[in-house]
This record gives structure tokens, C-alpha cells and sequence, in this order.
């Protein structure tokens, strides 16, 4: 039967034209025609692009990389970085590097030519606040560096690499006192050594990506929708453990600088609070999320966001895609301020925070 009714729906263009586009003008703009000169712009690059708040997981993998995300609004990308001889390379893995594919040409070059071209000096302005939006001139782009070498000797190769963008002033930077966002917003993570993070008590441009596990708190309100609930055995249970104590831990963080206690991170030397969802959170049965899950992810959100981090989750579940949009779903809904994806169209085309009554994502 539903073969029959594709099929039939399908026919429909043999009736109606579903696939004409009146293209206007099509030759408007172009050298001998009308608007001759008057299709380009300075920063009409990524003009018609709305960001939305979507991190764009193993960003290197697309084809093409950086460009790719920006294409479907992504505000953050990911590069794994690996050092040898003073040279960062990129890639999954090893066997995967090459001379060619490092850090400073897949992505610190592009970016550096791409904010050249948003913020011109022009007859009308000298546009240096700009980011790589159009549309959101105030959006910044987190640049996500997974340190997949020893973080110490990675460090300094990597804020020497980060020079370009820095000089130019596009780095979000904490001066002491507070934090300047910029158009591009650095955050280390993997292998990234926190005693370098904080080590600055006056400049720091490379933030880090705190463990979202370690960050869980109990609502406040034990008479809350957050409150206690019955076990997924059928049991009651009267408490709720710490996953930090649980046999789900976080893979995220293997540098030993790394603090045990969650208050040693928040806005000054922290931006996103991270963990594996199949790690913290566990496998999804039945199709939805458990009320023990939902307890886990409620309070690692109401963690980070108490100390102004933005929760991410990665290895959420990619299949059935039922399945993958019930937990996005879930996780805009509950707080998480950032989706992270492998699939981008359909993470960036479908409005999460929307569908979930917080309005458009910005």
C-alpha cells in the first residue's frame, strides 16, 4: 500500500509542473546586462545564511571543510589537531594525516581571509567588529581544537598558529575581568591541558571545554518536575546518584591538569561543558528516553548553565532518525545550547529550539 500511494504522488508531475522555477533575470548583474556591477558586495559571502546552533562534528571529514558548516549556518566547527615538528595536522587519526591538510590551511588561513572580506575598509566604514555572518555581524564562530597529541607540547604550537587571527584582533579573549567576544571563539578540548588554560591571570583567547558529567546538580526544589523518580525497573528509587560516580564516564578529557571539582570551571576560562551521551546518558530504549535519562540530562544542563557554560552532547544517537530527532528534540528543549551533528542539513534545517517553544536559534 505504500507503494501504491508513492507511486501515486509521485505521478503528480505528470499533471502538474512541481519542479518549475521562473529564474528572474537570470543574466542581472552580469558584465553587459542590466545591474551590470551591482551584484556583489563586500560582505555578501555568506549573505542569505542564518546561523544556528549547530557544531558541526568531525568537521574535516566534509568535503568541504569549514566552508560546509558555514554553508548551513553552523556557528562551531571542529578541528583534531596533531603536532609534530612545531606542524599541526588534521585528521581522525593518523593513517589519516597528510602534509598538506594542517590546521593553518584548513582552517586559521581560510577564516583569516573570510573576516578580511566581512569587515573592509571601505568609503562608508572600517568594519572591524564583523564576524562571518552577514546576517548576525555579532555571532561568533567557536573553533573547537580536539588536542589529540600531548597537550603541553600542543599548546604553544597551537597559539603560535592562532597568531594571524589573533593580531587581527577576531579572538574572543577574557582580559582579567571579563570576557570580549569576537568574531571566533576558540575552545580546546581532548587532550587540552586546563593548567595552560589557567595559567593567564590577564589574557586567555583558548578556553576550554569542561566535562559536562562532572558538572550535575540536584534541582533545588525537591517538589519540582525534577524531583526524584521511580526507577526504570519498576523499583522506586528515593535518590538520584551523581553520573559523575556512576559507571558512565566521560571520555572527553584524558589530560591529568584536568580538576576533579566542578567549580574550578565557569566563564573565565571555560565555554562549553561536554560529554558522551552514550557514555552519561546511556542507550535509548523504546524509542524515548527514560526518566532516569531525563533526570541525568536535566541536571548536567542545570550545571553548566549555572556557571554559564553551554552543554553539548556528542554521540547522541544518528539511527533510526525517529530516534535521533526525539533526542535533539529533547536537548534543545531541556537547554542544550548547542546540537552536535554529523548529519548538518538536518540538523540546521530543522529549527530545534523552535519545535521545542524557545524560539528561533541565533
Amino acid at each position: 500500500m505504500l507503494h501504491i500511494l508513492q507511486v501515486l504522488i509521485g505521478s503528480a508531475r505528470l499533471f502538474w509542473d512541481v519542479d518549475a522555477y521562473d529564474e528572474f533575470l537570470p543574466d542581472w548583474g552580469k558584465l553587459g546586462h542590466v545591474g551590470e556591477g551591482l551584484v556583489d558586495y563586500p560582505t555578501d559571502t555568506t549573505r542569505d545564511i542564518l546561523p544556528v546552533s549547530c557544531h558541526s562534528h568531525n568537521d574535516y571529514w566534509r568535503r568541504v571543510p569549514l566552508f560546509e558548516a558555514l554553508h548551513y549556518g553552523c556557528t562551531s566547527v571542529e578541528a583534531d589537531v596533531w603536532c609534530y615538528d612545531d606542524e599541526l595536522y588534521v585528521g581522525h587519526n593518523v593513517a589519516s594525516l597528510t602534509m598538506n591538510r594542517t590546521f593553518r590551511n584548513l582552517y586559521v588561513n581560510p577564516l583569516v581571509d573570510l573576516l578580511e572580506k566581512m569587515n573592509p575598509a571601505t568609503e562608508f566604514a572600517n568594519a572591524s567588529g564583523h564576524g562571518v555572518f552577514d546576517v548576525a555581524p555579532e555571532q561568533t564562530l567557536v573553533l573547537l581544537v580536539d588536542f589529540k597529541t600531548n597537550g603541553h607540547d600542543t599548546w604553544p604550537v597551537v597559539m603560535e598558529q592562532l597568531a594571524p587571527l589573533r593580531e587581527k584582533g577576531y579572538l574572543t579573549y577574557w582580559d582579567g575581568e571579563k570576557v570580549h567576544s569576537r568574531a571566533v571563539t576558540v575552545v580546546g578540548t581532548g587532550n587540552t591541558p586546563f593548567d595552560m588554560v589557567v595559567n593567564s591571570t590577564e589574557y586567555r583567547d583558548i578556553f576550554f571545554d569542561a566535562p559536562l558529567n562532572k558538572l550535575w546538580e540536584a534541582p533545588q526544589d525537591s517538589n519540582s518536575l525534577d524531583a526524584p523518580i521511580d526507577g526504570d525497573d519498576g523499583s522506586t528509587d528515593d535518590t538520584i546518584a551523581n553520573p559523575e560516580t556512576s559507571s558512565a564516564q566521560s571520555r572527553l578529557q584524558t589530560d591529568s591538569t584536568t580538576p576533579s571539582t566542578p567549580d574550578a570551571f565557569n566563564t573565565t576560562n571555560s565555554y562549553y561543558a561536554s560529554v558522551s551521551f552514550r557514555s552519561a546518558v546511556g542507550l535509548v530504549w523504546r524509542g524515548h528516553l527514560s526518566p532516569r535519562q531525563m533526570e541525568i540530562i536535566r541536571g548536567q544542563i542545570r550545571g553548566a548553565r549555572r556557571r554559564g557554560l553551554k552543554a553539548r552532547y556528542w554521540e547522541t544517537p544518528a539511527w533510526p532518525i525517529a530516534l535521533r530527532n526525539h533526542v535533539w528534540h529533547v536537548l534543545m528543549k531541556e537547554g542544550a545550547e548547542v546540537l552536535n551533528a554529523d548529519d548538518l542539513k538536518a540538523a540546521a534545517t530543522a529549527n530545534w529550539k523552535f519545535r521545542a517553544g524557545h524560539g528561533i536559534v541565533t
